[in-house]
């Protein structure tokens, strides 16, 4: 849970970055926390209404975003092609510790596909389709950040200088047309990616309560919308709560940190379920064990890179976990789970 409000609060962020450029006042506190407000409650209201409504909402994001992307993409490298690149070549050194922040913050990036497993449980064929659509989205992701990346690095002497380096970056081969073109589409992209999380993540807490593993009111349904309302107000609260708190920079590493326990411990699974389950798995993966210990491996050496900050919050989350395992002690599933 605390990898997925932390990313979403990131998201947040990102929003009101790119709106100020339309409207620089969107940074000031007050207005920030009024468009914070609306913009999360607005998400959560069309959620508690129903689900139909929210899905409509992600998709049509989902796939109005991916336009302006391809229009960076194709834009950027005809221009480098045509007039090279803008930006001189530099050699430059990082040290280690750089390298290893910047792979922190990948993992943030290239996160969150694992969301696609939490309504599997109502996919016909989950087993063949899941697999697939994972791998897919992998490939297609990888290619369309790697050619942005190219395209920024291409473009920018140093875009850790700016808060919006598409639109900048957009705007040196393109125009002012084509920066606000690539800043309407950032703000698609940032709100598809909060409608689809104030979708899924809520699940996760009613499918908690359901099994008996977290307090039964997340189990809620509304009566006239049938859709677990209060799950859906709790996330809602504490996204707008982390993003009104944290920056981008402070959320993202939060995330990315988090996210590194969930899936060492998901690799230090595979080899204790392969034994005590041997031939059940639905998706058998060859070298998963070689895998699972470069998985952990890599988990450890990165959260290495964790902050004070980020240990709070951790140690926040522990002690709730901790307090809730002794809340819910006992509870036994609902005849429904």
């Amino acid at each position: 849970m605390l990898t997925r409000i932390s990313a979403a609060a990131a998201v947040a962020n990102v929003f009101i970055d790119y709106l100020s450029g339309f409207w620089p006042q969107a940074r000031g506190p007050a207005t920030r926390l009024v468009i914070l407000t609306i913009l999360i409650g607005g998400l959560a209201a069309a959620n508690v209404r129903g689900v139909r409504m929210g899905t409509r909402v992600s998709d049509f994001f989902t796939i109005a975003k991916l336009l302006p992307l391809v229009i960076f993409v194709v834009g950027g490298l005809l221009f480098i092609y045509v007039h090279g690149s803008p930006v001189p070549p530099v050699a430059e050194s990082h040290p280690a510790g750089a390298w290893m922040n910047a792979v922190l913050l990948l993992i943030f990036v290239y996160g969150g596909f694992e969301a696609a497993l939490i309504p599997a449980g109502e996919v016909k064929n989950p087993t063949r389709d899941a697999p697939v659509a994972l791998m897919a989205a992998l490939v297609i992701v990888t290619t369309v950040y790697s050619l942005v990346q190219v395209v920024v690095v291409h473009m920018l002497a140093n875009s850790a200088q700016t808060s919006r380096p598409l639109s900048a970056a957009a705007h040196v081969f393109g125009g002012s047309s084509m920066a606000t073109i690539i800043s309407l589409g950032a703000l698609v992209s940032t709100f598809g990616a909060l409608t689809a999380t104030m979708i899924a993540t809520p699940r996760i807490t009613f499918a908690f309560a359901e099994q008996g593993d977290f307090p039964r009111w997340f189990a809620a349904i509304h009566r006239r919308y049938q859709t677990p309302y209060i799950s859906i107000v709790a996330f809602a609260v504490l996204l707008w709560a982390l993003a009104l708190m944290g920056t981008f920079r402070w959320n993202t590493a939060l995330s990315a940190s988090s996210r590194l326990f969930v899936y060492g411990m998901t690799c230090a699974a595979l080899p204790i379920l392969r034994k005590k389950l041997p031939g059940q798995e639905g998706f058998h993966l060859p070298g998963g064990l070689a895998f699972a210990v470069l998985g952990i491996a890599f988990a450890l050496v990165l959260l290495n890179r964790m902050g004070l900050s980020e240990l709070v919050a951790f140690a926040i989350t522990a002690v709730i976990s901790f307090l809730n395992s002794l809340a819910v002690r006992g509870n036994t599933p609902s005849p429904n789970s």
